[in-house]
């Protein structure tokens, strides 16, 4: 179900960028970005843990269709992972990604714009740490994640006529992390780019 949902989302986006044939009167333009991240994992059946803090980090480049449509292919840093805290203390595992989304961009008006796109992210780092309670020594255990990630991403956001974008990302991770129980990333990126 999963693989049917993010295969027809690439579908349909694919068919608005062959149907979309007018000329553009904007410029494509390459840039840089960075921002805030909340990462968190989802487990099936039992909700999402809490949120890891990072940030993301890359380049992107965006060509325009036409003046309301455009293709913004990125390369990404990204801080990911999450929290799960109970008496006993804090578990967080570090994930690290490399990833490379291509976000399909609508403009309803000149500067305010929504976006969907696939990802695909490979691990590049992990770390696992667990703070106990009842001792006076860090413990840690070590996990095993997939290298690859997959999903899909809406957003959101405003860029200026001088190329300066603000925008709000969520990405919703269908690649499970884990053998087990099935967990997949949750992330929300609070972005600032820079046209270059």
């Amino acid at each position: 179900m999963k693989k049917q949902v993010f295969t027809m989302v690439l579908f349909f986006s694919l068919l608005g960028v062959i149907q979309a044939q007018e000329t553009t009167k904007r410029e494509s333009a390459a840039g840089i970005k960075g921002g805030y991240n909340l990462a968190a994992v989802s487990y099936d059946g039992d909700g999402e843990t809490g949120q890891r803090h990072g940030f993301h980090i890359g380049v992107y480049g965006e060509s325009f269709i036409n003046d309301n449509f455009s293709i913004q292919p990125e390369l990404l840093y990204s801080q990911q992972g999450y929290e799960i805290k109970n008496s006993n203390g804090t578990f967080t595992q570090r994930l690290n990604y490399i990833n490379v989304p291509i976000m399909f961009k609508v403009y309803p008006t000149d500067n305010f714009f929504i976006d969907v796109g696939p990802q695909v992210g490979y691990a590049i780092s992990h770390k696992e740490k667990f703070d106990s309670s009842f001792n006076l020594f860090d413990t840690s255990q070590e996990f095993d994640p997939n290298s690859f990630d997959y999903g899909v991403n809406f957003g959101g956001g405003f860029k200026t006529d001088s190329g300066v974008s603000i925008g709000v990302r969520y990405h919703l991770g269908l690649g499970d992390i884990y053998d087990d129980r099935s967990p997949n990333n949750r992330v929300w990126h609070f972005s600032i780019g820079f046209d270059l």
